[in-house]
């Protein structure tokens, strides 16, 4: 008897291992907020993490080992009431390249529009159906933007579903009292994230997610020429979106994450190559252009 019980409880638990999708990393800094409990972040990071982590957010089944590795870094800078907080919020995802060690960074983005409740030792909820929560909703939505970016880049518009979800949470958080959901609140929030992925003007980026990962830096390994070439063409695909739309988010978004990455990759290609390629980087992120003209200091003998 108790053997089968024993065996029972593995059992359970070996299931329950399988099926999250999430390996959240979870970081709250209270630096900047003096004279208070800093237990009460502490908490909040414990149950932010259980909150990522623990929960099922698609249809697709995961193992351990199979678990999308992601960071939040919260910043609380402000101590509104004694449950009321405000900060920044640091989103990173990185993806494992086939047959390799390297983890490419897919999202590297900053939430700066972070006001929500926390109550120490009071259930953290996430109603799918309206927007009583503050902090789930962001998480939720975040969560469902990490799944979207990385099911991209494994199929094309793979993580459609996911950005649906995502999208209505924004829909349902109209009349939040928060800042970030809406579209005049500025050019770089939740609003113009999720019009951006959802819009199908901007397909060719989560296209591009596709080519530049599964088509490329998935190849790498056995074929660099073949798949930088690859990567240097589906560069296009962004040179096209900002001739028509400069000042979309997920065009900072993707440099942001991909800069230092796209240097240490063209710096080894053909010199016809890293022109095509300074051409594109240097138009459609001009921000960066001292650094990309590190492509060209290495010679190719």
């Amino acid at each position: 008897m108790l053997k089968f019980l024993l065996v029972s409880i593995l059992t359970i638990a070996s299931i329950s291992l399988w099926g999250q999708e999430l390996r959240c990393n979870v970081n709250v800094s209270s630096s900047r907020i003096e004279g208070t409990n800093k237990q009460i972040f502490e908490s909040m990071r414990t149950d932010i993490y259980e909150f990522m982590n623990n929960r099922k957010w698609s249809d697709n089944v995961f193992s351990v080992d199979e678990r999308i590795e992601c960071n939040i870094f919260i910043q609380i800078t402000q101590q509104i009431s004694a449950d009321e907080f405000s900060g920044t919020m640091q989103v990173q995802l990185n993806r494992p390249v086939f047959n390799s060690s390297y983890k490419t960074s897919i999202l590297n983005l900053k939430d700066n529009d972070i006001q929500f409740r926390y109550v120490e030792f009071q259930p953290m909820e996430f109603d799918e159906t309206g927007n009583s929560n503050p902090l789930t909703n962001i998480l939720a939505f975040y969560a469902n933007i990490i799944l979207g970016f990385d099911f991209d880049t494994f199929s094309p518009l793979g993580g459609s579903s996911c950005f649906q979800k995502a999208r209505n949470i924004v829909n349902r958080s109209q009349n939040a009292r928060e800042k970030g959901w809406r579209a005049f609140e500025g050019n770089y929030n939740r609003f113009w994230l999720i019009e951006n992925l959802t819009n199908t003007t901007y397909s060719p980026f989560r296209e591009l997610l596709y080519r530049y990962h599964r088509l490329g830096f998935d190849i790498l390994s056995e074929q660099l020429d073949m798949g930088r070439s690859e990567i240097a063409d589906a560069l296009k695909s962004m040179q096209v979106l900002y001739r028509s739309k400069p000042d979309t988010y997920i065009n900072r978004i993707f440099f942001d994450s991909k800069s230092d990455e796209l240097v240490s990759l063209f710096s080894k290609g053909s010199a016809d190559e890293k022109g095509r390629v300074m051409t594109i980087l240097t138009e459609c992120d001009p921000s960066n252009s001292g650094k990309y003209e590190k492509i060209l200091e290495q010679k190719i003998f």
